[in-house]
C-alpha cells in the first residue's frame, strides 16, 4: 500500500541517468550548433535570454509575440558560472536563480525599450515536478503526486501575469484556468479570429481585467495518455475515476540527476474537496453524493463527445490526429 492507501501492483526502476542525444540549436530552419555536454548546456539559459532581449530590441516599433521556453529546470540540470553555487540550495536552486535573472533581463528590456506599459507578460510552467529526481525536481508544495499524474501535484502550476493598467496589481484570481486558454485570450486581445476547428481553451480576458467573479468554465476535464478521462472537476470538487498511474509515494526519490523508482498504483473512484483538501488526501464521496452524481453526468457527456479509453467510449466528435505529408 502507498501513503494514500492505494494498491501497488508493480514498480519500475531507472537506476542510471538517461542517455540523451545531441541537442541541436536551430535558427530559423538552420542548425547552427549542437549541445553535447552539461558544460555546453549550462550556456542555454543565457543564450535564450540574450536572444529574447535582441528580439525585443529589433521589434520595439511593432507588435510581437515572444515565447521563451527554458530548457531548465527540466532535467538534466546545468547552470552557468554566474550562478553556480550562489543559491545555497544546490544545483536546482542555482538553476531557478538563473531563470529569475532571465525574467528580470527580459522585463528590463521591455522597460528600456518603452514597452513595459503595453505588454502582457505571462510566466507559468507546463507541469509539476518530476519528483523521483529528488533534489533535481523541485517541490509540489504539498499537492499530491507530480508530473505524469492527473493529481494536482502534476497539473496545478503557478501562473503570474503582469499587464500594466489592465491586471490589478497584487490581485489573486481564484478561478479555474489553463494554459490552453492563452490562445483564445490573446486572440480576443488583438481581435484575431479563432481557428474554424473547435478548440478547448476559453477566453479569460475578463479575469485579467479584474472580474474575478466571472467563471470561464463550468468543468475541467483531465484527459491523459492517449485518451483517458482520468478525472473531472468544478470550481471546488474533483472526481477521480479508476485508473492506474505512476506514483512517487512508494519509493524514495533519486538524487543528483539519478531518478528513483516509481510504483504502479491503482486508484478507485474518489471525490476530493480541493478547497479544504488541496492535497487530495480525503475521499469525501460519501459526504457529497449529489456532487458525485453531477460530475459523473458531466464526465459521461464528455465521453460521448470526445471518447474515453478507460471506459471504451469512442466519442462522437473525436477528431483524427494531425499528420505531416511527405513529398518524394
Amino acid at each position: 500500500m502507498d501513503y494514500a492507501g492505494n494498491r501497488v501492483t508493480e514498480a519500475s526502476s531507472a537506476p542510471n541517468k538517461s542517455r540523451h542525444p545531441a541537442l541541436p540549436l536551430i535558427d530559423g530552419n538552420e542548425k547552427i550548433r549542437e549541445i553535447w555536454t552539461l558544460d555546453e548546456q549550462a550556456e542555454l539559459t543565457t543564450l535564450y535570454t540574450e536572444r529574447a532581449v535582441k528580439f525585443i530590441k529589433q521589434n520595439r516599433k511593432r507588435p510581437f509575440f515572444l515565447y521563451v521556453a527554458h530548457s531548465m529546470p527540466h532535467v538534466p540540470l546545468a547552470v552557468s558560472d554566474k550562478f553556480k553555487g550562489k543559491s545555497r540550495q544546490g544545483l536546482y536552486g542555482d538553476v531557478m536563480m538563473e531563470i529569475d535573472w532571465s525574467v528580470r533581463e527580459i522585463m528590463n528590456a521591455l522597460k528600456q525599450n518603452r514597452m513595459e506599459d503595453n505588454t502582457l507578460i505571462i510566466f507559468t510552467s507546463d507541469n509539476g515536478p518530476w519528483i523521483n529526481f529528488g533534489n533535481h525536481a523541485g517541490s509540489s508544495g504539498g499537492l499530491r503526486e507530480g508530473k505524469t499524474t492527473s493529481f494536482d501535484g502534476g497539473l496545478h502550476v503557478p501562473c503570474l501575469m503582469k499587464w500594466k493598467g489592465v491586471i490589478p496589481e497584487g490581485s489573486v484570481c481564484p478561478q479555474l484556468v489553463s494554459a490552453i486558454d492563452v490562445l483564445p485570450t490573446l486572440a480576443a486581445i488583438v481581435d484575431a479570429p479563432l481557428p474554424a476547428n473547435r478548440i478547448d481553451g476559453v477566453n479569460i480576458l475578463p479575469l485579467l481585467q479584474g472580474r474575478s467573479d466571472v467563471s470561464p468554465r463550468e468543468y475541467f476535464l483531465y484527459y491523459y495518455r492517449q485518451n483517458n478521462l482520468e478525472a473531472i472537476r468544478n470550481e471546488r470538487f474533483k472526481l477521480v475515476f479508476p485508473h492506474r498511474y505512476d506514483s512517487y509515494g512508494v519509493h524514495l526519490p533519486g538524487a543528483d540527476g539519478y531518478p528513483g523508482q516509481r510504483g504502479k498504483v491503482e486508484t478507485g473512484l474518489a471525490l476530493y474537496d480541493l478547497r479544504r483538501d488541496p492535497g487530495e488526501r480525503y475521499d469525501v464521496q460519501e459526504l457529497y453524493p449529489e456532487v458525485v452524481k453531477q460530475l459523473s453526468a458531466a464526465a459521461e457527456a464528455a465521453r460521448d463527445d470526445l471518447g474515453d479509453d478507460l471506459t471504451g467510449k469512442a466519442g462522437q466528435n473525436r477528431r483524427k490526429q494531425g499528420n505531416v505529408a511527405s513529398s518524394q
